[in-house]
């Protein structure tokens, strides 16, 4: 048995459930749901390399990615806890290139969408490398008595009620919060709950640590390749020069810098000018994570929760970390 204080995902839930007066337990019964589907994923990926689960599906995703076989099992099993929570009227997902609403009586009034990820740097499953999963919160915008619009969907990331994500590394990680701050859960395999590890995360205001993938470094704008220069620069007077860091994986990435301090760049490149990463379901989660837990996140001009989203798969620049490497970035960029 466990030999720790154990206070679970659910026990945690419920507990603060009185930083939402307007909710009633639906949102509590929705992350449990989203829980819930995170330790189904879990167990299959712990499958990997044993059972026909890697590998490519066939199929491609609404960017044209080659999709693997977990993706589509991992978007597969989420939708259908979000649609069994009966709290969730629609989800926006990097696998469907439309919203998927929800028509069954018990979930078309529900007063959230979902928009998510539902597995992130999946073609790191092959060589045994850390995934993701990523996953944001709003409450619904059109009305309870019709079905889910796009409109829904299309909210800036300021209006977040919630987002998270989940790491599936050499223990899995639950981290979400709901604009109280930032808390990470261990799923305890003895016990197969997901239990109080990480309270009130924190980010360092400044860190060591860049993270970028300096194989496109020729492609990038001046201004990245002048901070991936100053990163490199030795100067043991500001700790550099940096250390470089990169998985591949947003969520992998993202939570090592997000405990140890640093900064994550993914810009516009001459292959991609309005950047890769997807404003909907990776940047504006990701970003709700970091600035609760005290760092920045921006697409070099903006602060990414406040741009409007125009599509379901918009793209963005995407820089986030410890706010003073953040802060240098742009005074070096712009």
């Amino acid at each position: 048995m466990p030999s720790y204080d154990i206070i679970s995902l659910n026990d945690f839930i419920i507990r603060r459930q009185k930083d939402f007066p307007y909710a009633r337990g639906e949102l509590s019964s929705l992350l449990h749901h989203i829980g819930t589907a995170a330790k189904m994923v879990n167990a299959k990926i712990r499958k990997a390399g044993l059972v026909e689960i890697l590998g490519r599906s066939g199929g491609e995703n609404p960017q044209g990615e080659e999709q693997q076989k977990l993706d589509r099992y991992a978007d597969e099993v989420f939708i259908d806890a979000l649609k069994a929570s009966g709290e969730c009227c629609g989800v926006a997902s990097e696998e469907n290139q439309n919203e998927v609403i929800f028509t069954e009586e018990l979930s078309r009034r529900g007063k959230y969408v979902v928009c998510m990820d539902p597995l992130d740097g999946s073609s790191n499953i092959d060589v045994n490398v850390s995934v993701g999963s990523i996953f944001s919160i709003y409450r619904r915008v059109s009305e309870r008595e019709a079905e889910a619009g796009l409109e829904d969907f299309l909210q800036e990331g300021i209006r977040q009620v919630a987002a998270g994500y989940v790491i599936y590394g050499s223990s899995t990680m639950l981290v979400y919060t709901t604009g109280n701050g930032v808390n990470g859960f261990t799923l305890d395999p003895t016990i197969g709950e997901f239990c109080l590890s990480h309270p009130n995360i924190r980010t360092p205001l400044a860190g060591r640590i860049y993270s970028v993938n300096e194989g496109n470094y020729i492609k990038f704008p001046d201004g990245v390749k002048r901070y991936i220069k100053y990163c490199q620069e030795n100067d043991p007077a500001s700790g550099r020069p940096y250390i470089s860091r990169y998985i591949g994986s947003l969520v992998s990435d993202v939570h090592r810098n997000l405990l140890t301090g640093g900064i994550f760049l993914y810009p516009p490149s001459i292959s991609y000018p309005s950047g890769k990463l997807r404003l909907v379901y990776e940047c504006n989660p990701v970003s709700f994570i970091i600035e609760q837990a005290g760092g920045l996140a921006t697409d070099g001009m903006r602060r990414i929760m406040a741009i409007p989203p125009e599509s379901l798969h918009q793209r963005s620049p995407f820089y986030c970390g410890s706010t003073e490497m953040v802060k240098q970035l742009i005074g070096l960029c712009c």
